[in-house]
């Protein structure tokens, strides 16, 4: 049997799951989407996080950061390492990404580090976007650096079995 994949939860998803409905039809959906991934697929992974997850987590109205904290205990925590800092401004460096995606880069920079298997996120600007994800393979695969399969709850939704078996 495969070992469980390794994931790395990044703060959009918490915060889709903290959130109050959406009177928006694609928000809506997208929070909808990772309730059924959180209750359904969750444990079909190793879930980590970082200190920067739960420092972004814990940021704004006051209600709302404690349910996305409370959501967020008991996975694993990756350290923020020279590494990551070092890789994460490579990406800035080299991905093409605006200054405002600096912290973004450093939640995939501690994926890679960490080599996981998985970052899954609903930023659809700096992460899970297709040109970023060419680019970061393009980028990756000439560093000798790991990629992992940087998704949407949605693109992952999955059962324990067949994340095993993939």
């Amino acid at each position: 049997m495969a070992e469980t994949p390794a994931l790395y939860l990044e703060t959009s998803i918490a915060s889709y799951l903290a959130s109050r409905p959406s009177p928006n039809l694609i928000t809506r959906a997208k929070q909808d989407l990772t309730w059924q991934w959180w209750s359904g697929s969750q444990s079909a992974f190793d879930i980590y996080i970082s200190e920067i997850v739960l420092q972004e987590a814990g940021t704004g109205d006051p209600e709302r950061a404690a349910r996305r904290l409370e959501l967020l205990e008991g996975f694993s925590l990756l350290p923020i390492t020279t590494q990551v800092l070092e890789l994460g401004e490579r990406y800035l460096k080299h991905l093409g990404l605006a200054d405002n995606a600096r912290v973004d880069l450093l939640h995939l920079a501690c994926a890679v580090v960490h080599d996981l298997d998985y970052l899954m996120t609903w930023n659809l600007t700096h992460l899970a976007n297709a040109i970023v994800r060419r680019r970061l393979q393009n980028l990756n695969t000439q560093w000798g650096l790991p990629i992992p399969v940087v998704a949407t709850p949605e693109e992952l939704l999955i059962s324990p079995q067949e994340a095993q078996d993939g």
